[in-house]
């Protein structure tokens, strides 16, 4: 009992990190979830390892997370519209010496440039320039030379610079020019949101093709601002509410219905004092974890009748 006990207790504590571990290697929360899961069942049933438990548990659930993410990848192929993460309200892992990199490797922008990489590159990434597991630690969690590792690490670093997001570091001017943009975007205000969206700012949709959802991406502050503009009085006349929230480390919102069920989560990129992007998820695959979904086609057809008075 008491090995077992212990057994359990060590894996606890490391939860949070193979959680994050498995989450930017993913970009899915129930995913992640589960190989977690199956690490602590290999962990569980195995002899007691040879290295410590969190060496041996941070190699089990990166190779469980490269063998998810190969299969994942031939089914996002044929994936309906622009595919993004499953939103992540809070990142359980936390290290006050890594936190710039945690909060960067954790943003919607970071982890569709990390779908860029082989699972490899993608896991050794994660590990050496996310977590700062030494060459040995992710050689032995991959199962390559520490000198093949480098060269995983230096092209993934490579292709990641290539795009690598840039946010402004100071959080409450993000956060203060967040708070007028939803002030704005309540009010259906298209001066306020085109003074605070970038020339080339992009609202982009994942519904999977599974709820209503913008045919293309919106591009230029001109149309996202009437686009944006002429949503949300409308949802407000049916009961659709926004919750303010940090999605995935950067300012979001969670849209709800009168009933307090989710309909989308909402992501802002901020640069230079100006929106650069906003991402919404509504495919209801991926908002199970954050609360009970709504039935955004119901929503819809709700709102679409609202309007019709007006017309």
């Amino acid at each position: 009992m008491t090995r077992s006990r212990s057994r359990t207790e060590e894996f606890e504590e490391l939860r949070p990190l193979l959680f994050s571990i498995a989450y930017r290697i993913l970009g899915s929360v129930s995913e992640a979830e589960d190989a977690v899961q199956e690490t602590w069942l290999r962990f569980a049933s195995a002899a007691a390892p040879h290295t410590s438990a969190k060496a041996y548990l941070s190699a089990a659930v990166t190779r469980i997370s490269i063998d998810v993410l190969r299969s994942a990848r031939f089914r996002r192929e044929k994936y309906v519209g622009p595919w993004f993460p499953e939103p992540l309200l809070t990142d359980p892992y936390d290290d006050p010496a890594r936190s710039a990199e945690l909060a960067d490797s954790v943003s919607m922008a970071a982890l569709l440039l990390l779908e860029r990489l082989s699972p490899l590159e993608r896991a050794v990434f994660v590990l050496r320039e996310v977590f700062g597991f030494g060459f040995a630690e992710v050689a032995s969690a991959v199962g390559r030379s520490p000198s093949a590792c480098r060269q995983l690490a230096v092209r993934a670093r490579r292709h990641m610079a290539q795009g690598r997001p840039r946010f402004d570091a100071d959080r409450r001017e993000r956060d203060r020019l967040a708070a007028r943009f939803f002030d704005a975007f309540r009010d259906g205000d298209v001066d306020g949101l085109r003074e605070l969206l970038a020339a080339d700012v992009r609202l982009v949709g994942d519904g999977g093709g599974k709820t209503p959802q913008l045919p293309r991406a919106v591009t230029g502050a001109d149309k996202v601002s009437r686009v944006l503009a002429s949503v949300f009085p409308w949802l407000a006349r049916i009961g659709v509410t926004l919750e303010r929230r940090e999605v995935n480390g950067q300012p979001g919102a969670i849209f709800h219905d009168r009933d307090r069920k989710v309909l989308n989560a909402w992501t802002l990129d901020i640069l230079g004092g100006r929106i650069e992007a906003l991402r919404s998820v509504s495919n209801p695959d991926k908002l199970g974890h954050v609360g009970p979904v709504a039935d955004a086609w119901a929503v819809y057809r709700e709102a679409q009748q609202a309007r019709r008075p007006a017309q």
